[in-house]
């Protein structure tokens, strides 16, 4: 058994949420700039070199990627060998939120009821939290600033089996189709497939702390992502939706069974400022 301090949590969730404000995922970055080379549209390039000097910017002046600095999630898998010592961890993490939030300048964007009180809890707070029990006396935490421009773009679908796998393609490729522009492109999005309505949206959501270069371990998988981005890219939103090839930097699917009379499926779209940083405690 291994003794963690709550406290830890804190630090962690702090410095992370920092981390992915500031700093893109060096794969992204990297997409961005062989992008350049591959789009058609001299306005889609404009946009892209414009991005990529957006990053260097953030990185280099500690300001935030884009004035949306998202809800805040967190995934956080605990080791069933640790014992964890203080408060509960949903606390330390929203304490991590605030003190990111309020000290890196970065915009609050949580309102206290979706319907009822839509009055801004000024600190970004609380955190969309998520948690596993694994093995192992570790604490493996991700962190994801989403934006919500993109994510109300995201849809889920409840298909039948008779719907097959060209009736979920079907599914993905209209759902970045009607997202059109409206996800600043080019988009990477994040697919979840089986489980249960709810499942399916914590899978894509899962998706997207992907680096964007990886491959599925799932051979079948890793051929449909790839089938996904092709097409994607054949849409012609283009970068900022000025139109041209590169709608989509990367497409990543994460699957778990489910019924025999379903096939849920959702697709969560995000903008290209993918921010997400992870750590192991």
């Amino acid at each position: 058994m291994r003794k963690i301090q709550v406290q830890a949590i804190e630090e962690a969730v702090y410095e992370l949420f920092l981390q992915a404000n500031y700093s893109i995922e060096p794969g992204i970055e990297k997409a961005i700039t062989e992008a350049v080379e591959q789009e058609t549209s001299d306005a889609g390039r404009f946009v892209l070199k414009q991005l990529s000097e957006n990053y260097r910017i953030a990185r280099t002046e500690k300001m935030a990627i884009c004035q949306d600095t998202g809800a805040s999630m967190v995934f956080m898998d605990i080791g069933q060998e640790v014992y964890l010592e203080g408060e509960l961890p949903e606390t330390a993490v929203n304490r991590g939120v605030r003190r990111a939030y309020t000290e890196g300048f970065l915009r609050k964007s949580m309102v206290k009821d979706p319907l009822f009180d839509r009055t801004n809890t000024g600190d970004n707070t609380p955190a969309i939290l998520y948690t596993r029990i694994v093995e192992g006396d570790r604490i493996s935490l991700s962190v994801a600033a989403k934006g919500f421009g993109c994510e109300n773009m995201s849809r889920t679908k409840m298909l039948v089996p008779g719907d097959g796998i060209d009736g979920v393609k079907d599914f993905i490729l209209e759902t970045i189709r009607i997202a059109g522009p409206n996800t600043c492109p080019p988009s990477l999005v994040g697919v979840g497939i089986g489980g249960t309505i709810d499942y399916a949206a914590m899978l894509s959501k899962r998706a997207l702390l992907r680096p964007v270069g990886d491959t599925h371990p799932d051979a079948r998988y890793a051929q449909l992502e790839q089938e996904l981005l092709e097409k994607a890219n054949q849409l012609g939103i283009g970068p900022g939706g000025y139109g041209g090839k590169m709608t989509a930097l990367a497409v990543k699917i994460e699957s778990y069974p489910t019924h025999i009379a379903s096939i849920p499926v959702c697709v969560t779209m995000c903008c290209h400022a993918s921010r997400h940083a992870s750590r192991v405690l």
